[in-house]
């Protein structure tokens, strides 16, 4: 059964609007989670890979309580500044007004300083208009500097004058397009939408995201306390190559939340689950392994496929590292299933967004696989259902892209 086709978080949405994230669920895959979950009002919902509260907008809009984790501390940011709304910010309207002095006292800035690809990404005249924007949000005394940041990194990439799509900035590449013609009117914009959207939200909510590396118990102590959420709709990461700290390089380096590339990889990818040839290493895929023994019906599905993705890339002379990513991709989550398991309520009920994959057009049957990891770790499986097919529009590109593959709702019971 197919749920829906349209893939990725809505870009005119009420909050998902703010900054285009590439991990966000689609509108068709969120509905379909929740409806799978059927938890009652008030009752508590998890995500252990948050990323920006996707899931915990639509929990809060159905009356539901929500936590997340997420790896990602810029992300994570996004995610709590999109879930509350304190009481002491007062109007969001004066958040339009904020927006609007800051574009008039925009000053021509020096980019002389900025890091060589935010500087390759703009032409002088933009950039300049940005960072004195930048400067001037962090500089302000303000309890919307946070809104108003996000009102300015959502609007970077509509910006740019280069090909800056996800998840690779091609500055390089001249974009045939422009998305928008003035930044500074986009940027008001945006914080008009996001005064919009604020406005619906209550005072007082409890719903919030933490920081953390969800394969540990302390990010889920410190997400959940002694609460014991009653269901979990949460999309992990694909086993795709998709670098999600790499992809948003751009918004890094701006902001100056990291300055070079080692930095982000201890701040901001060192916490994140193994997905791509990116983060892996010999050692990292043998520990891998030899994890996996605590999942013996898993590891006899997964070892053929990495025998088969040494041999391919062996054939490729350079090849990327595909067989050491999936040890230490199932290894990983078999990590957070376990978490999860000692986390939740009991006849809780766990829907998870998945996509298959086909590395080398070696096909894995990443849901199937997760279920089989997830009855290992005391979960029931349920059903996992196709949501919508994938990768057509890259077809010509490889033979990974030859093999048809889908997004799938994954639903375990918590017994």
């Amino acid at each position: 059964m197919t749920i829906g086709k349209p893939s990725g978080a809505s870009r005119t949405h009420a909050f998902d609007r703010w900054f285009r994230y590439p991990a966000g669920f689609s509108p068709a895959a969120l509905d379909a989670a929740f409806s799978a979950i059927g938890a009652g009002s008030n009752s508590l919902v998890i995500d252990p890979f948050a990323g920006v509260a996707t899931a915990g907008t639509m929990a809060r809009s159905l009356g539901l309580r929500f936590r997340g984790i997420e790896a990602h501390p810029l992300i994570a940011e996004l995610a709590n500044v999109k879930l509350k709304r304190p009481a002491a910010l007062g109007d969001p309207e004066d958040l339009v007004a904020e927006a609007e002095e800051l574009t008039a006292a925009v000053y021509r800035a020096s980019v002389s300083g900025e890091a060589d690809l935010v500087r390759r990404c703009f032409d002088r005249k933009t950039l300049s208009q940005l960072a004195s924007l930048r400067d001037l949000i962090i500089e302000r005394d303000s309890p919307w500097a946070r809104h108003l940041k996000w009102a300015l990194l959502g609007t970077l990439r509509e910006a740019a004058t280069v090909k800056v799509g996800w998840p690779h900035q091609r500055p390089n590449r001249p974009r045939v397009r422009q998305v928008i013609g003035d930044p500074l009117q986009r940027f008001v914009d945006r914080a008009g939408w996001i005064a919009d959207d604020l406005a619906t939200v209550p005072t007082g909510i409890d719903h919030r995201v933490v920081v953390g590396d969800s394969r540990l118990r302390d990010a889920w102590s410190r997400a959940l306390g002694d609460e014991r959420p009653v269901a979990c709709v949460s999309s992990p990461p694909y086993l795709n190559n998709f670098d999600y700290a790499d992809a948003t390089r751009l918004e890094l380096y701006f902001w100056g939340e990291v300055n070079t590339w080692a930095e982000m990889c201890a701040s901001v990818r060192d916490g994140m689950v193994i997905a791509t040839t990116q983060q892996t290493t010999l050692s990292a895929a043998s520990a891998a392994w030899r994890n996996l023994d605590r999942y013996p019906r898993t590891k006899a599905v997964v070892t053929p496929l990495i025998d088969d993705l040494k041999s391919l890339r062996l054939e490729r002379g350079r090849g990327k590292e595909y067989d050491r990513v999936v040890p230490a991709y199932f290894a990983g989550i078999g990590s957070v299933l376990g978490q999860l398991k000692h986390h939740l309520a009991t006849r809780a009920t766990v829907a998870w967004v998945v996509g298959d994959s086909a590395p080398y057009g070696r096909y894995i049957d990443t849901p199937r696989l997760l279920a089989c990891l997830a009855e290992e770790i005391g979960f029931e499986f349920v059903e996992d259902p196709i949501i919508r097919s994938r990768g057509e529009r890259w077809r010509t590109n490889g033979t990974r892209h030859q093999v048809p593959l889908t997004e799938r709702l994954l639903v375990l019971g918590s017994p």
